[in-house]
Protein backbone atom coordinates (compact mmCIF):
# COMPACT_ATOMS: atom_id res chain seq x y z
CA UNK A 1 0.00 0.00 0.00
CA UNK A 2 1.47 3.49 -0.43
CA UNK A 3 2.52 6.18 1.68
CA UNK A 4 0.09 9.25 1.32
CA UNK A 5 0.02 13.65 2.04
CA UNK A 6 -3.31 14.50 2.11
CA UNK A 7 -3.22 18.56 1.57
CA UNK A 8 -6.86 19.24 1.80
CA UNK A 9 -7.94 22.56 4.45
CA UNK A 10 -11.32 21.67 4.36
CA UNK A 11 -11.79 19.70 7.79
CA UNK A 12 -14.84 17.46 6.66
CA UNK A 13 -13.44 16.50 3.18
CA UNK A 14 -10.15 15.57 5.02
CA UNK A 15 -11.26 13.61 7.65
CA UNK A 16 -13.42 11.49 5.14
CA UNK A 17 -9.97 11.14 2.78
CA UNK A 18 -8.04 10.18 5.93
CA UNK A 19 -9.99 7.55 7.15
CA UNK A 20 -11.34 6.08 3.78
CA UNK A 21 -8.16 5.98 2.71
CA UNK A 22 -6.32 4.50 5.95
CA UNK A 23 -9.39 1.58 5.91
CA UNK A 24 -7.94 0.94 2.63
CA UNK A 25 -4.21 0.07 4.06
CA UNK A 26 -2.70 3.22 3.03
CA UNK A 27 -0.42 5.00 5.25
CA UNK A 28 -2.33 8.79 5.51
CA UNK A 29 -0.42 11.75 7.02
CA UNK A 30 -2.49 15.23 6.25
CA UNK A 31 -1.95 19.10 6.43
CA UNK A 32 -4.41 22.02 5.66
CA UNK A 33 -1.87 24.99 4.02
CA UNK A 34 0.70 24.28 1.23
CA UNK A 35 3.76 25.82 3.78
CA UNK A 36 2.60 22.73 5.55
CA UNK A 37 2.92 20.03 2.58
CA UNK A 38 6.18 21.68 1.55
CA UNK A 39 7.42 20.87 5.28
CA UNK A 40 5.62 17.56 5.40
CA UNK A 41 7.54 16.19 1.75
CA UNK A 42 10.99 17.83 3.02
CA UNK A 43 11.30 15.85 6.03
CA UNK A 44 9.40 12.58 5.04
CA UNK A 45 8.84 10.26 1.86
CA UNK A 46 5.68 9.89 0.22
CA UNK A 47 4.44 7.94 -2.38
CA UNK A 48 1.91 10.26 -3.51
CA UNK A 49 0.66 13.56 -2.80
CA UNK A 50 -3.10 14.48 -3.17
CA UNK A 51 -3.63 18.35 -3.52
CA UNK A 52 -6.39 20.28 -2.92
CA UNK A 53 -6.41 23.96 -5.37
CA UNK A 54 -8.22 26.01 -2.94
CA UNK A 55 -5.77 26.33 0.21
CA UNK A 56 -5.52 28.92 2.64
CA UNK A 57 -2.41 30.49 2.48
CA UNK A 58 -1.22 29.41 -1.40
CA UNK A 59 -2.82 28.45 -4.64
CA UNK A 60 -2.46 25.06 -4.75
CA UNK A 61 -0.93 25.48 -8.80
CA UNK A 62 1.67 27.41 -7.30
CA UNK A 63 2.11 25.03 -4.55
CA UNK A 64 2.76 22.47 -7.33
CA UNK A 65 5.52 24.39 -8.79
CA UNK A 66 6.92 24.57 -5.48
CA UNK A 67 6.48 20.66 -4.78
CA UNK A 68 7.81 20.52 -8.27
CA UNK A 69 11.27 22.19 -7.43
CA UNK A 70 12.03 19.34 -4.42
CA UNK A 71 10.63 16.32 -5.15
CA UNK A 72 9.06 14.40 -8.07
CA UNK A 73 6.76 12.53 -5.84
CA UNK A 74 3.44 12.00 -7.85
CA UNK A 75 0.66 14.66 -7.41
CA UNK A 76 -2.92 14.04 -7.98
CA UNK A 77 -5.00 17.28 -8.16
CA UNK A 78 -8.23 17.64 -6.08
CA UNK A 79 -10.00 20.78 -7.61
CA UNK A 80 -13.50 21.44 -7.86
CA UNK A 81 -12.21 23.86 -10.98
CA UNK A 82 -13.31 22.06 -14.08
CA UNK A 83 -12.02 24.37 -16.39
CA UNK A 84 -10.35 22.86 -19.66
CA UNK A 85 -7.39 25.47 -19.76
CA UNK A 86 -6.78 25.44 -15.82
CA UNK A 87 -6.44 21.77 -16.06
CA UNK A 88 -4.33 21.49 -19.24
CA UNK A 89 -1.66 24.34 -17.25
CA UNK A 90 -1.66 21.87 -14.05
CA UNK A 91 -0.51 19.24 -15.94
CA UNK A 92 2.25 21.48 -18.01
CA UNK A 93 3.52 22.41 -14.45
CA UNK A 94 3.96 18.96 -13.55
CA UNK A 95 0.68 17.23 -12.11
CA UNK A 96 0.28 13.70 -12.74
CA UNK A 97 -3.27 12.61 -12.43
CA UNK A 98 -6.41 15.49 -11.65
CA UNK A 99 -9.93 14.86 -10.20
CA UNK A 100 -12.76 16.73 -10.32
CA UNK A 101 -14.78 17.25 -7.11
CA UNK A 102 -16.99 15.57 -5.59
CA UNK A 103 -15.20 12.12 -6.28
CA UNK A 104 -15.05 9.14 -4.76
CA UNK A 105 -12.28 7.39 -2.86
CA UNK A 106 -12.66 4.27 -5.13
CA UNK A 107 -12.08 6.66 -7.96
CA UNK A 108 -9.15 8.42 -6.03
CA UNK A 109 -7.58 4.87 -5.30
CA UNK A 110 -7.64 3.69 -8.99
CA UNK A 111 -6.27 6.70 -10.13
CA UNK A 112 -3.59 6.29 -7.34
CA UNK A 113 -2.52 3.14 -8.36
CA UNK A 114 -2.32 4.17 -11.75
CA UNK A 115 0.20 6.89 -11.10
CA UNK A 116 1.92 4.89 -8.69
CA UNK A 117 2.83 2.31 -11.41
CA UNK A 118 3.81 4.64 -13.69
CA UNK A 119 6.34 5.36 -11.04
CA UNK A 120 7.61 2.16 -10.30
CA UNK A 121 7.74 1.39 -14.66
CA UNK A 122 9.96 4.06 -14.73
CA UNK A 123 12.29 3.38 -11.46
CA UNK A 124 12.18 -0.08 -12.17
CA UNK A 125 12.77 -0.23 -16.26
CA UNK A 126 16.07 -0.54 -17.53
CA UNK A 127 16.35 2.12 -19.60
CA UNK A 128 18.04 1.65 -23.75
CA UNK A 129 22.00 2.02 -23.54
CA UNK A 130 22.49 3.86 -26.52
CA UNK A 131 20.96 7.16 -27.42
CA UNK A 132 17.98 6.89 -30.23
CA UNK A 133 18.07 8.53 -33.80
CA UNK A 134 15.13 9.56 -35.75
CA UNK A 135 16.14 12.42 -38.71
CA UNK A 136 17.78 15.41 -36.54
CA UNK A 137 16.21 14.32 -32.58
CA UNK A 138 18.46 13.01 -30.40
CA UNK A 139 16.74 10.46 -27.81
CA UNK A 140 18.95 9.41 -24.98
CA UNK A 141 16.81 7.44 -22.15
CA UNK A 142 19.59 6.61 -19.56
CA UNK A 143 20.52 10.52 -19.54
CA UNK A 144 17.04 11.43 -20.41
CA UNK A 145 18.05 14.20 -22.46
CA UNK A 146 16.64 15.13 -26.18
CA UNK A 147 18.17 17.41 -28.96
CA UNK A 148 16.97 18.60 -32.27
CA UNK A 149 19.72 19.63 -34.94
CA UNK A 150 21.92 19.45 -31.48
CA UNK A 151 19.75 21.82 -29.70
CA UNK A 152 18.87 20.93 -26.08
CA UNK A 153 15.01 20.47 -25.60
CA UNK A 154 13.43 21.46 -22.35
CA UNK A 155 10.98 18.41 -22.02
CA UNK A 156 8.68 17.85 -18.72
CA UNK A 157 8.83 14.56 -17.23
CA UNK A 158 5.66 12.96 -19.29
CA UNK A 159 7.38 14.67 -22.26
CA UNK A 160 10.43 12.91 -22.56
CA UNK A 161 8.95 9.59 -21.98
CA UNK A 162 6.55 9.72 -24.48
CA UNK A 163 8.92 11.02 -27.00
CA UNK A 164 11.40 8.57 -26.03
CA UNK A 165 8.62 5.77 -26.47
CA UNK A 166 7.52 7.14 -29.74
CA UNK A 167 11.34 7.27 -30.88
CA UNK A 168 12.12 3.99 -29.93
CA UNK A 169 9.61 2.85 -32.41
CA UNK A 170 10.40 5.06 -35.27
CA UNK A 171 7.60 5.10 -38.03
CA UNK A 172 5.32 2.65 -36.29
CA UNK A 173 2.17 3.68 -35.42
CA UNK A 174 1.14 3.49 -32.21
CA UNK A 175 -2.35 3.41 -30.85
CA UNK A 176 -3.24 5.57 -28.24
CA UNK A 177 -4.51 2.64 -26.16
CA UNK A 178 -0.83 1.49 -26.14
CA UNK A 179 0.58 5.23 -25.31
CA UNK A 180 -2.09 5.43 -21.90
CA UNK A 181 -0.94 1.53 -20.90
CA UNK A 182 2.74 2.11 -21.31
CA UNK A 183 3.50 6.02 -20.84
CA UNK A 184 0.56 6.83 -18.68
CA UNK A 185 0.43 2.93 -17.23
CA UNK A 186 -3.51 3.54 -17.51
CA UNK A 187 -5.64 0.79 -19.27
CA UNK A 188 -8.49 3.28 -19.53
CA UNK A 189 -8.24 7.27 -19.81
CA UNK A 190 -9.19 10.53 -21.44
CA UNK A 191 -7.67 10.95 -24.94
CA UNK A 192 -7.04 14.81 -24.27
CA UNK A 193 -4.00 13.81 -22.03
CA UNK A 194 -2.47 12.68 -24.73
CA UNK A 195 -3.65 15.12 -27.27
CA UNK A 196 -2.29 17.87 -24.63
CA UNK A 197 1.36 16.24 -24.65
CA UNK A 198 1.80 15.86 -27.87
CA UNK A 199 0.74 19.19 -28.67
CA UNK A 200 3.38 20.61 -26.25
CA UNK A 201 5.54 18.09 -28.09
CA UNK A 202 5.00 19.75 -31.20
CA UNK A 203 5.59 23.25 -30.44
CA UNK A 204 9.33 22.44 -28.95
CA UNK A 205 9.89 20.54 -32.18
CA UNK A 206 8.94 23.17 -34.03
CA UNK A 207 5.51 21.91 -35.82
CA UNK A 208 1.86 22.08 -35.48
CA UNK A 209 -0.98 19.10 -35.98
CA UNK A 210 -1.52 21.18 -39.74
CA UNK A 211 2.21 21.01 -40.74
CA UNK A 212 4.00 17.97 -38.89
CA UNK A 213 7.33 17.02 -39.29
CA UNK A 214 8.16 14.21 -37.02
CA UNK A 215 4.90 13.47 -34.97
CA UNK A 216 1.85 12.30 -37.28
CA UNK A 217 -1.52 11.84 -35.74
CA UNK A 218 -3.48 9.13 -37.53
CA UNK A 219 -7.25 10.11 -36.61
CA UNK A 220 -8.70 7.10 -35.31
CA UNK A 221 -5.48 5.13 -35.35
CA UNK A 222 -2.63 6.35 -33.26
CA UNK A 223 0.27 8.14 -33.68
CA UNK A 224 3.97 7.67 -35.28
CA UNK A 225 7.59 9.59 -35.16
CA UNK A 226 9.15 9.18 -38.24
CA UNK A 227 11.85 11.71 -39.87
CA UNK A 228 10.76 14.77 -42.06
CA UNK A 229 10.09 13.94 -45.41
CA UNK A 230 13.00 15.91 -47.63
CA UNK A 231 10.90 18.76 -49.88
CA UNK A 232 10.98 18.13 -53.63
CA UNK A 233 12.48 20.90 -55.01
CA UNK A 234 9.64 22.92 -57.11
CA UNK A 235 9.85 22.80 -60.73
CA UNK A 236 11.71 25.76 -62.78
CA UNK A 237 9.44 28.03 -64.48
Amino acid sequence: MASVLVVEDDQFVRSALIRQLSEASHTVRSVGTALEALREVAHFRFDVVVLDLGLPDLDGSEALKMLRGITDVPVIIATARDDEAEIVRLLHAGADDYLVKPFSVDHLSARMAAVLRRARASAGEAPPSRALRVGGLTVDPLRRQAELDGTPLDLTRREFDLLAFLAGRPGVVVPRKELLAEVWQQSYGDDQTIDVHLSWLRRKLGETAARPRYLHTLRGVGVKLEPPRQQEPEPRP
